[in-house]
């Protein structure tokens, strides 16, 4: 698809605010379904909800704070601002509200979403893990990535592959549309959990992750480069410490020798 129009945005993240340079394509086929229709970078949905400043791994982390520590609202505030991440109390309840309704969302637009996606007549499933620190509950993020719309989120203590084909199955067996492929980054419990769910579907990394991947062999190319010429240059250093030591003592060998010479 042609790159119709670059689209900046900004994003509030536990690591820190992350400027994204969104490139917006639309199918240029006037035969095609999609014709005219934005396509939004896939990675952009895993960062964040639509129109939202902070980021789902901030939201997975307050919801952790709320619900599994018990905290009240100024106290997640304050941990919040502890770690960087500048916040109102207000912005707080609201990001609590839009965890609730992530994880309500399934049953609460479970008709509105059949209607969305019987509409498309297919759908691309996204599916990303976002666990804010170890030890925390992992929010699981189902997507599709052709409405942007979050199809299902849930909570789960652990990312082993069964929970995830529990998930999997629960969101292909409702939808009743065909599915034409899945998009998740590399994690080997996700991989694992669409073979045994969707064997037949094509599974794809997102473009990051698979530009991540791809560059491996040379990442690991540059990386053994980088420490022979590192080796070399510490034996070029120790080489110009060496030699201007054996020369200032051949040096002063010469001068006791020549002067010894003078006596004779």
């Amino acid at each position: 698809m042609w790159n119709e129009y670059n689209n900046p945005r900004h994003i509030r993240t536990l690591n820190g605010v992350v400027e994204l340079q969104l490139k917006i394509r639309r199918c240029q086929n006037k035969s095609c379904l999609r014709y005219k229709k934005a396509y939004r970078p896939e990675k952009e949905g895993s960062l964040a909800l639509p129109q939202n400043e902070f980021g789902l791994d901030v939201i997975a982390y307050i919801g952790a704070l709320r619900y599994q520590e018990h905290r009240s609202v100024p106290q997640i505030h304050t941990h919040l601002e502890l770690k960087g991440i500048c916040i109102s109390q207000r912005t707080v309840t609201h990001l609590i509200d839009r965890y609730d309704e992530l994880l309500s969302l399934w049953l609460k637009d479970h008709k509105r979403l059949k209607a969305i996606v019987a509409n498309q007549g297919r759908v691309i499933l996204a599916i990303d893990g976002m666990q804010p620190e170890i030890g925390h509950e992992v929010l699981w993020v189902i997507r599709d990535c052709l409405s942007g719309e979050i199809l299902l989120a849930k909570t789960l203590l652990s990312s082993r592959n069964e929970d995830l084909v529990a998930l999997l199955l629960e969101v292909t067996n409702t939808l009743n549309v065909p599915i034409d492929g899945v998009v998740s980054d590399g994690q080997q419990s996700i991989r694992k959990a669409v073979r045994v769910a969707l064997p037949s579907i094509a599974h794809g990394l997102c473009h990051y992750h698979y530009l991540k991947e791809a560059i491996k062999p040379i990442y690991e190319a540059d990386r053994h480069a980088k420490k022979e010429l590192k080796k070399k240059l510490e034996d070029y250093e120790t080489l110009n410490v060496v030699l201007p030591m054996k020369l200032r003592k051949w040096q002063l060998l010469l001068k006791i020798i020549v002067r010894q010479c003078v006596v004779l």
